[in-house]
């Protein structure tokens, strides 16, 4: 790169806004791991750790013309297979956690499909603007299916269904972005029940099935499948609009909140800082959400714009998702809320994601010095 484009690059002005908020975000993580955690300095600073290093590769992604990312593709995609092939194989996990999709790595562990989400943002982006004038032709829509599936197929055999559910979101939110015929939408939305039964009565294990029924009724089951929902919305209840403390809520503390520090660690936060804090912290995720989006609207170019929608569908389905579960509304998926719950696979596979939404925001003009 030569002096005169590294000026140029310099003198774009990545999204402020969004960096801030996103500091704010990883804070406001921070504080509620330390409550959460039955073992916060250890907890606490597996997560700064990723944090830094997140902060680090958001960064370094910033100021990379994100237009490398179409060269880079075919090493995305190789990746993303050799690990979530390599999870299937000396995975670690269980029916506790609903999937084998963590490699070992001695104190820490890695979870692939994290990761892999990006790979798929950047190669499904790249896939789709090359056919993006004939993205509603049959054969071109098959090859793009087939990619998703690619992706999706490897997730199911963990099995985890619902990271296979984020794959989904982003490839529909791209495709819709990409102007796909609304009749492939509708016959999707078709398939989908047809789908759902089979799968429900072939590929789902018994404690899944007993997922669903629990997200249906938790309280047929009290003491077992239906414990985490229930405990999680009498943690949220019991804080009111103020909130019991920071490291005062009863049911928290006292160990009576499964997955506290991850899954739901919107129902400790209800708890310890009350219904307001809620709304504040929901308020900061879609607003950085919008920032994404809002990218997307401002981008140079096609690429640059399914990059940011990939993202912000990504951001926005794992945001509902784990607090819909949180509140009794959706199944409970082990979905993380971004930035704020326990693991830093996902905190690094979000700071990457707002790196190269960064990327597109510095690159959407061009600065020209004589």
């Amino acid at each position: 790169m030569n002096k005169k484009k590294l000026l140029k690059i310099l003198f774009q002005k990545p999204d402020v806004i969004l960096f801030i908020v996103t500091l704010a975000l990883c804070a406001c993580g921070l504080t509620l791991i330390q409550s959460a955690s039955q073992t916060p300095m250890r907890d606490g600073i597996v997560q700064g750790v990723a944090m830094v290093m997140g902060l680090i590769v958001t960064t370094v992604l910033t100021w990379i013309d994100y237009d490398y990312f179409r060269a880079l593709w075919p090493f995305a995609a190789g990746a993303s297979a050799f690990f979530l092939v390599l999870v299937l194989l000396i995975g670690i996990g269980g029916e506790e956690v609903g999937t084998t999709g963590w490699i070992s790595l001695g104190p820490v562990s890695l979870q692939p499909s994290e990761l892999a989400k990006i790979g798929f943002i950047i190669t499904f982006s790249c896939h789709l603007n090359h056919v993006r004038a004939r993205v509603s032709e049959f054969k071109h829509f098959m090859l793009l299916m087939l990619h998703f599936g690619a992706y999706a197929g490897l997730v199911l055999l963990q099995p985890d269904f619902g990271t296979a559910m984020v794959f989904a979101v982003i490839a529909l939110g791209m495709l819709f972005i990409a102007g796909l015929d609304w009749r492939y939408f509708l016959a999707m939305g078709i398939l989908l029940p047809i789908t759902a039964v089979g799968g429900y009565f072939f590929l789902l294990k018994d404690y899944q099935k007993k997922r669903i029924f629990t997200f249906l009724n938790p309280e047929s089951d009290p003491t077992g499948s239906g414990y985490h929902v229930l405990q999680s919305k009498i943690a949220i209840g019991s804080g009111q609009l103020t909130g019991n403390g920071y490291k005062n809520g009863p049911i928290t503390q006292n160990g009576l909140l499964p997955a506290a520090k991850t899954d739901f660690v919107f129902g400790a936060l209800g708890e310890e800082f009350g219904f307001f804090a809620c709304i504040l912290l929901l308020f900061l995720l879609f607003f950085m959400i919008w920032r994404v989006f809002h990218a997307a609207m401002n981008a140079k170019d096609s690429f640059g714009e399914l990059l940011c929608v990939g993202v912000g569908a990504m951001l926005s389905f794992h945001v509902i998702e784990n607090v819909g579960m949180c509140i009794g509304l959706l199944p409970v998926t082990g979905i993380p809320l971004p930035l704020i719950s326990h693991g830093g696979s996902n905190v690094l596979a979000t700071m990457m994601a707002l790196g190269i939404v960064q990327s597109v925001v510095v690159h959407r003009r061009v600065v020209h010095f004589q």
